[in-house]
C-alpha cells in the first residue's frame, strides 16, 4: 500500500470526486471506485455561488470555467403572492455568481480532475462488500469490474462513502423526511424565456395553487430544464386521472399562468422523467474510520438547489477533517466531529427554510425574518440579504472559515441557539438541531469534549483543521474565488 495513508472513496459524483481531489492535493493516496462510466446523465443543474470556492480549492475551477456553462447570478421566486428578485451581486456580493450546468459534463469534469490531482480513478467498479477489522473499523472493500466476475479486494486506512442514493454504508441509517414526500417530474425545452426581471442566467421558481412548484433553468445550449414538484399523494390522484406522466406534466404547466407564459412557443425536446421519495438524512455522517458524504449522507429537496452545494461543502469539510486526522494533527473523534457538526448544521438550516416554504409560509417579510434568525454572520444584513446569503451557500462557507461571529465574541452561532431560533419548524427527527446524538457517538473515552466553535478550516500550507483564530485574509482564501469570470476563455 505504500507509506502514505490510503483513502478509498466510493462514488464519483460531485461529493466523491471533490473529496478525492482535495485529499490527493493534500498528499494522501486516494483510490476512487465509480459504478458507472462517465459522462452519465444526472438531474440537478443549478449551482450555488459557494460551489466556486470548492472548485477552486479542488483544482477543477479552470476546466469548469472553460466549458462555457450558463452563468448564473441569482434567482426569481414567484411564490404565492410574492415576487422575490434575488440578485446576488446587489444583495450579497458584487462578485457572487455561479453556473447552470449540464450535470453529465460537469460531473465528468470533476471526476477527471480527481484523476489529474493524483487520485486513482476506476470507473465501472461495483463495490459488493465492506470488510471490517476486529475493532469495527472498515479495512477493505470487495468489488467487481465491468464484464468481469472476479472479486477484487482493496485495503485502505479510511473509507469515504459518496455512493449517492445507493448509500452503501448509510442506507440502513437513513430516515425519510415525513413532510417532504414529493415527486419531481421534468423534461427539457427549447425556445423558452426567463421572467423579464431575472438576473443573468437566473433560476425561476414558480409556486402553484395545488401546493407544488416549478423550476425553470436556462442551460448554455439553449435548452431549459423545467421540472414540477408536488407531494406524492396529490400526484398519485392526478396521475390516475391523466393516465400518463406526460399528460399530467403538461396539464400542470397549462394550469400555471406564469409557467405557460415562460414556455409560450417553446418545444419540448426530451422525454418526461420522474423521481420521488428522495428526501432523507442519515443518523450519522461519520464513524470510526469512515465518513458519509453528499447524497449518501442526506438529500433535502430540489427547492433552493442545495444538492451540489451540500455535496461539495460536505466534501470540503470531510476532506479537511480526514487529512488532519491522517497527519496526526487532531484525534479522529474531534476532527470527524467537526465534519458532522458543520455538515449537519448546513443541512438543518436549509431544511428549516424549505419546510417553512412548503408548510408555514405566510409572506416574504416573515419568511426572510426567519432566515435572518438562522445566522448572524453579517449583523448588518437586511432579512432579505441574510436569506440570499444563506441560499447562495455563502453562510456555510463563511462559518467553516471562521467568518460567522456573534458580535464582540468571535464565536460561531451554537447549535442550541440555532435550535431556539428555528423553534417553529418540525425538525426533531434524527436529532434535527439537537446535536447530542453526535457528541454521544463521538465522545472521547478520556472524557475530552471538543468545542466545535473553536475549530476552523485552513488551506495553508495544506487543507486541514485548526483551532486558532482565522485572519480575514485566510477567510477570503476559502470563501472567495480568485479568478474573475471575465479572465477565463470559454468555448
Amino acid at each position: 500500500m505504500g507509506n502514505k495513508p490510503h483513502v478509498l472513496v466510493i462514488g464519483g459524483g460531485p461529493a466523491g470526486s471533490t473529496t478525492a481531489a482535495l485529499l490527493a492535493r493534500s498528499g494522501v493516496e486516494v483510490t476512487l471506485l465509480e459504478r458507472d462510466k462517465f459522462p452519465r446523465y444526472h438531474i440537478g443543474e443549478s449551482l450555488l455561488a459557494s460551489c466556486l470556492s470548492t472548485l477552486r480549492l479542488s483544482g477543477a475551477y479552470d476546466a469548469v470555467a472553460r466549458y462555457g456553462f450558463q452563468r448564473k447570478r441569482g434567482g426569481v421566486f414567484l411564490w404565492q403572492n410574492d415576487t422575490w428578485l434575488l440578485k446576488w451581486h446587489e444583495l450579497v456580493d458584487a462578485e457572487a455568481w455561479s453556473w447552470q450546468v449540464d450535470r453529465a459534463a460537469f460531473d465528468d469534469i470533476l471526476l477527471r480532475n480527481a484523476s489529474e490531482q493524483g487520485a486513482r480513478v476506476i470507473e465501472q467498479a461495483t463495490v459488493t462488500n465492506v470488510l471490517y477489522g476486529s475493532d469495527g473499523r472498515p479495512t477493505a472493500v470487495e468489488w467487481t469490474a465491468h464484464g468481469d466476475e472476479q472479486i477484487r479486494t482493496t485495503e485502505f486506512d479510511f473509507l469515504v462513502d459518496a455512493s449517492g442514493r445507493a448509500g452503501l454504508l448509510s442506507r440502513t441509517m437513513r430516515e425519510p423526511h415525513p413532510d417532504l414526500r414529493n415527486i419531481a417530474i421534468w423534461s427539457y425545452w427549447t425556445g423558452a424565456r426567463l421572467h423579464p426581471e431575472s438576473p443573468e442566467g437566473a433560476i425561476n421558481v414558480v409556486s402553484t395553487a395545488e401546493g407544488g412548484w416549478f423550476w425553470h433553468i436556462p442551460l448554455s445550449d439553449g435548452r431549459f430544464s423545467v421540472g414540477y414538484v408536488i407531494p406524492v399523494d396529490k400526484a398519485a390522484e392526478k396521475r390516475r386521472e391523466h393516465g400518463s406522466l406526460d399528460s399530467y406534466y403538461h396539464d400542470a404547466i397549462g394550469r400555471s399562468e406564469a409557467m405557460s407564459g415562460l414556455l409560450e412557443g417553446a418545444e419540448q425536446v426530451a422525454e418526461v422523467r420522474a423521481e420521488q421519495d428522495y428526501s432523507y438524512v442519515s443518523e450519522r455522517f461519520c464513524g470510526p474510520g469512515y465518513a458519509v458524504v453528499g447524497d449518501s449522507a442526506c438529500f433535502l429537496d430540489p427547492l433552493l438547489s442545495t444538492g451540489v452545494h451540500l455535496a461539495t461543502y460536505g466534501a470540503l469539510t470531510a476532506s479537511a477533517a480526514i487529512a488532519t486526522t491522517l497527519r496526526g494533527e487532531m484525534n479522529e473523534a474531534d476532527a470527524l466531529g467537526f465534519y458532522e457538526y458543520t455538515a449537519r448544521r448546513a443541512y438543518t438550516r436549509f431544511l428549516s427554510l424549505v419546510t417553512r416554504l412548503y408548510k408555514n409560509y405566510v409572506g416574504s417579510a416573515e419568511y426572510f425574518s426567519h432566515a435572518s434568525a438562522l445566522t448572524e454572520e453579517h449583523p448588518g444584513d437586511t432579512p432579505q440579504e441574510s436569506f440570499t446569503r444563506i441560499t447562495a451557500g455563502l453562510t456555510d462557507m463563511g462559518e467553516s472559515a471562521g467568518q460567522q461571529q456573534r458580535a464582540g465574541t468571535g464565536t460561531l452561532v451554537s447549535e442550541a441557539e440555532l435550535r431556539a431560533e428555528a423553534d417553529g419548524v418540525n425538525i426533531h427527527y434524527m436529532g434535527g438541531l439537537d446535536m447530542s446524538p453526535v457528541w454521544n457517538h463521538w465522545r472521547d473515552p478520556l472524557g475530552h469534549d471538543t468545542e466545535m466553535d473553536d475549530v476552523r478550516i485552513t488551506t495553508e500550507p495544506v487543507l486541514g483543521l485548526t483551532r486558532r483564530p482565522r485572519t480575514e485574509a485566510e477567510i477570503e482564501a476559502v470563501i472567495r474565488p480568485v479568478i474573475p469570470p471575465e479572465s477565463v476563455t470559454t468555448h
